[in-house]
């Protein structure tokens, strides 16, 4: 596609306008102009306000809280441009809601996050933009391109200012080692793992750590920060080890429920996240959480598809 005959326009949902006029400011381009209200029993009511005939359009809009809302929202949105004419159209998900609902792990369950793929292919999306994904296959799950981001570039930059004496970079669980171990790497450290066992959704018990903590300064690295039960256990595990300091960093700090309370209660230094999603309100004034934008990172990876240029280079 030629930059030139073809216009960059980016669009926003009500989900999280903040981070897409940082976007549309590192881009130096407006944000587009859109009317995303509601009918009065609750229906999305959509129009696009300017012309985006031919032009390649990206549409920012995180499915966070609240999912069904934001990601309806988008939906809508991906169809009326596509019925303007839009000669390609970019879903830009820094937080890809339903993610975990990535496998059958138990019989007559939904596989979700492949639902939510076919409805976004369906709706009229020519590529996806992600960022930090629960889980790498659902890349797969879309028959279209995927460009799948990771928000470490951002957080390691800001741990290695922190200049942490002794560090060990933590997985909270198993699943999430692949993860850990390439922090660890990015910042010269060893790799702990926890081992936990999930008894149900958001009820976790747990067992032992694997590695070498006593006297060292943990970094929990997580996907997302959801209750933040893993979170609280995790630190404590940690400390009972012998571990001096216990920081934690995620990319999606969902907060839900009681999450700020059990971060302030349990023995953590810092949770560091990213504004891929909205701030909750409880989370605002809590003196532990400190955010890291990526709406520079975002912004590079939207300029390098626009142009066709390798996205690659961000994840250096």
């Amino acid at each position: 596609m030629d930059p030139v005959q073809h216009k960059l326009k980016v669009f926003s949902g009500n989900a999280h306008p903040a981070l897409a006029r940082e976007i549309c400011a590192h881009l130096r381009v407006p944000l587009g102009e859109a009317y995303v209200g509601r009918f009065p029993d609750g229906e999305v009511r959509l129009q696009i306000l300017e012309n985006v005939r031919g032009a390649d359009v990206f549409v920012i809009q995180p499915t966070c809280n609240p999912v069904n809302d934001n990601l309806m929202e988008l939906l809508v949105m991906l169809d009326a441009l596509r019925r303007a004419s839009a000669e390609r159209i970019t879903a830009v998900i820094p937080y890809y809601g339903y993610a975990r609902q990535d496998r059958k792990d138990r019989p007559r369950v939904p596989i979700s996050s492949k639902l939510v793929a076919d409805l976004l292919t369906s709706a009229g999306t020519d590529r996806v933009l992600a960022l930090d994904l629960h889980a790498g296959q659902i890349q797969g799950f879309f028959n279209i391109p995927v460009d799948h981001l990771y928000a470490t570039p951002v957080t390691v930059r800001y741990f290695r200012k922190l200049k942490l004496a002794d560090p060990v970079v933590v997985s909270p669980d198993p699943g999430g080692v692949e993860r850990a171990r390439a922090f660890a790497k990015r910042l010269s450290a060893p790799l702990a793992i926890i081992d936990k066992r999930r008894e149900d959704a958001n009820v976790v018990e747990m067992f032992n750590v694997v590695g070498e903590v006593e006297g060292k300064t943990c970094l929990i690295v997580d996907d997302m920060i959801d209750t933040a039960g893993t979170l609280a256990k995790s630190a404590e595990a940690l400390t009972r080890k012998g571990a001096a300091k216990v920081y934690a960093c995620c990319s999606h700090g969902v907060f839900a429920e009681n999450a700020v309370a059990k971060i302030c209660a349990a023995p953590i230094e810092q949770v560091v996240t990213t504004d891929s999603i909205p701030l909750p309100p409880a989370a605002r004034g809590c003196e532990k959480i400190q955010v890291l934008s990526v709406g520079k990172l975002l912004a590079q990876a939207i300029r390098s598809i626009h142009e066709e240029t390798s996205v690659s280079k961000l994840f250096i």
